[in-house]
Parts: structure tokens; sequence; C-alpha cells
């Protein structure tokens, strides 16, 4: 496999603030791997042994809560790190995580965290920016599921999505990242039936069109609408 060129990573976060040799040289210590759909690349409890990358594709965010219940906390999309337990004094990973799709990874060693930090001015700070943002969601998410009704829940979470995967197709905006009526049930802490009712309504309307595993928003305008009712 060949090698990355520097100038690939300069625009993703945690190198944006770093020269091309400074790349270079992470890039020299890094692991380059690619996975499959539904592949696991870490699962929730294991030794955080190492932190990645995610080059390309999208991964899914799983954990599993002591009642033995499985919730998506979030999608993590291309250009971010994951698996960063070292940066948040963790021995192990908090959480699955599984490719939403095919997925091309980088990787290091976890001996190699701290000495990033401290050598490449950006790294770091680029990283915590990084985990603010998804601290942010996932307080959104909390709120969401405490203070909205499960309509409400569905319909942000849908164009959450479409903020993060949205692509301007003839018909409105196409969701890309292949998506089951089970996970957005997963990440709204509701029912498949639920879900199912809810979007097959809101295709009767004209505000969605769905097939297996993709949908596209038609009228984003009372997508919102419902989002922000109440």
């Amino acid at each position: 496999m060949s090698r990355l060129d520097e100038t690939q990573l300069g625009k993703l976060p945690p190198f944006s603030r770093l020269s091309l040799v400074e790349i270079g040289e992470i890039l020299d210590l890094s692991s380059r791997k690619t996975w499959g759909e539904g592949d696991t690349i870490f699962a929730q409890g294991n030794p955080a042994d190492s932190f990645y990358l995610l080059l390309d594709g999208s991964i899914r965010v799983l954990r599993l809560t002591p009642g033995g219940e499985q919730i998506v906390p979030l999608h993590i999309p291309a250009g971010q790190l994951f698996g960063i337990a070292p940066a948040m004094g963790l021995e192990v990973y908090p959480a699955d995580a599984m490719a939403a799709v095919d997925c091309v990874t980088l990787s290091w060693p976890r001996r190699h965290w701290s000495d990033f930090v401290t050598r490449y001015d950006g790294f770091g700070s680029e990283t915590w920016r990084s985990i603010g943002a998804r601290m942010i969601e996932l307080h959104d998410r909390i709120e969401e599921l405490s203070t909205r009704a499960v309509e409400q829940r569905v319909a942000a979470v849908v164009l959450r999505l479409v903020r993060q995967y949205g692509r301007n197709v003839e018909a409105g905006i196409e969701i890309t990242l292949p998506i089951t009526r089970a996970t957005i049930a997963e990440m709204t802490g509701t029912t498949l039936h639920t879900v199912s009712r809810l979007l097959s309504g809101w295709e009767k309307d004209g505000i969605v069109a769905s097939k297996r595993k993709h949908i596209t928003v038609t009228d984003a305008h009372r997508l919102v609408m419902i989002a922000e009712a109440g």
C-alpha cells in the first residue's frame, strides 16, 4: 500500500497547524488499514492500546448500557481522530467503534499520544477542539432525549445526519451514509416500529423519501419545523 502524501493530511484538524515535515514524522509512525462495512475496529472495555484517524468512511460509535441495551451516541465522519482514550485518561475504550461503511484508518500505538501532544503544536489543541464538539453533540443528544417528543427527536437526528453526510441531489438532500431505521431507533431511544411509522408518514407528506439504508430529505424546512416544534 503506497504511503500517503503529507499534503493529503494538512487540511485535517489534527494536522492543520503542522508543517509537512512534522506531518511526515507522524505518518512514518502510523499503520494504515482498510475495514469493511460492519467491521468492529475496537470494542467497549478492550485495552485502549491504539488511537486512530479516519481517512475515509464513517464510524458508528456504539455503547452497551448496564441493562444490556445498545445505543448509538454519535457517528464520526472522515478526517477526525477517534479511539482517543489516552486524551481522556482512560485505559480501556468506553464504546465500540464500528465501520458504518467501508473505511480506511491510520493508527498509532498508545505510547505515541503524549509525545505527539508535547512535540507538535496544534495536535493537542485541535484534538481538544474535536472532543469539545463531540461533548456538545452528546449534550444535545441528552437534552433531546429528556425534553423532546419522539417525533422531534427523530427529525433532529435526520437533520444532524444531513449536516454531516448530506449532498444535494435533484430530489433534495440525500444522506450519503447508509442508515437503517433500526439505527435511527437506537440513536433516538425509541422503537423500530415508531421510526418506521414516522418515516412512512413523512414520505406520504412529501418530507422525506427513503429506500433501503438511504434517506433523502425532500422538504428540509418542514423537517426543521417538526424538530423545533414546541
